[in-house]
């Protein structure tokens, strides 16, 4: 298998975008129209997921343990989806295919047992996790919302009870799936550490265009059914080799794993001190303010700055982005830190502390790159 013949010839497949995703699928679905029923009915997400999953895979085939890892992730997760070990085949076929379709003239034999070659491994690491992973787990979990508050028209915080113990990790999150818009699947992030009663909260922005997040912000009721994904993510939990203080950014609902880590250290007893900056445009976006700062009365430990960045008129509040606010009150360079909220908001935050001399490797927070769905 050639690494870069590989490369290349994704590269080129790469440029096309969009139609090639849909070739891909239109060739997968046509040949195997009984797995059109595990995908939802639109499929532009999909596609982009697609090209970004495979992009990932490509770029990191000669990084064997982070390929390995992600690949594991990616057979884990796909157990919710109905993905059995029968399904790799045809998939293979079609991503030939379409490369085949694509390249014409410059596709070789060569290229066709090298892609032959990368996708039978891909599927193998996929297989061999999903099998061990089902053997301690189900696909999925069903949880009955127990709660569900509105704290402002695009925000809602609900309480889930899981019908069997789910396992997760403060700081980890999960695809979530509401029968109002079935086979969509969002990620979220349980809002507390995990509980002697299972239950598990939720903080849902309905984001523009998400049909997820609009139905369980505007019209999910007590009593439904939510349908859980498998824990997934390591950047964004706690450190175990570190006892250094902490400082948390945190933008709109990406409070919610931040939350969770406090819990953590609570359970741990509070044996460092926890900064957390809450970010927020305006001062009604700050949903959790009242139940976070009586926190601080219950945690001596624990420190809550509530800013905005767009209210000139609230009062009480800092105003500016939330890292600018940080940075204006402590350099931070012994503490770990830990960034949570939009991807514009992240990356703007890990940059500015990179430029003030903070070390990458102090700074954790979620790569953005999910396992296509």
């Amino acid at each position: 298998m050639d690494v870069e013949r590989l490369k290349w010839s994704w590269g080129l497949a790469e440029r096309i975008g969009d139609e090639a995703a849909l070739h891909f699928y239109s060739t997968l679905f046509l040949a195997n129209p009984e797995v059109r029923e595990m995908f939802p009915i639109g499929m532009a997400g999909q596609r982009d997921k697609l090209l970004s999953a495979l992009g990932h895979i490509v770029s990191h085939v000669d990084s064997t343990d982070e390929l390995v890892q992600f690949l594991k992730q990616l057979g884990r997760d796909h157990r919710r989806f109905g993905v059995t070990p029968e399904h790799f085949p045809a998939v293979g076929e079609a991503l030939i295919a379409t490369l085949a379709h694509f390249l014409d003239d410059q596709w070789t034999e060569e290229l066709a047992q090298d892609w032959a070659a990368a996708f039978g491994v891909v599927a193998g690491v996929m297989n061999d996790a999903a099998t061990e992973a089902g053997q301690n787990s189900p696909p999925w979990w069903d949880a009955e919302v127990v709660g569900h508050e509105r704290r402002a028209f695009d925000v809602a915080v609900l309480q889930v009870k899981p019908y069997y113990r789910l396992p997760y990790l403060p700081g980890q999150s999960r695809a979530v799936q509401c029968h109002l818009r079935p086979r969509q699947w969002r990620y979220l992030s349980p809002a507390n550490a995990p509980r002697p009663d299972g239950t598990i909260d939720l903080h849902v922005r309905h984001v523009a265009g998400g049909q997820v997040s609009a139905a369980i912000v505007h019209s999910l009721r007590v009593g439904d059914v939510l349908r859980l994904g498998a824990a997934v993510g390591r950047r964004l939990t706690l450190n175990p080799n570190s006892r250094s203080d902490l400082l948390m950014l945190a933008g709109g609902t990406g409070l919610a794993p931040l939350k969770a880590i406090v819990e953590q250290v609570a359970a741990e007893g509070g044996r460092r001190r926890v900064h957390l900056y809450l970010g927020a445009r305006t001062e009604r976006d700050l949903y959790d303010l009242k139940a976070m700062s009586q926190l601080t009365y219950e945690l001596p430990w624990l420190r809550i700055v509530p800013t905005v960045s767009d209210d000139p008129h609230a009062q009480d509040l800092a105003i500016g982005s939330v890292v600018d606010i940080a940075l204006h009150h402590d350099s931070w360079l012994n503490h770990e830190i830990y960034v949570c909220g939009s991807e514009a908001m992240v990356m703007g935050s890990v940059n500015t502390l990179v430029q003030h001399g903070v070390a990458p490797d102090q700074i954790r927070y979620e790569s953005f790159q999910r396992p296509v769905e």
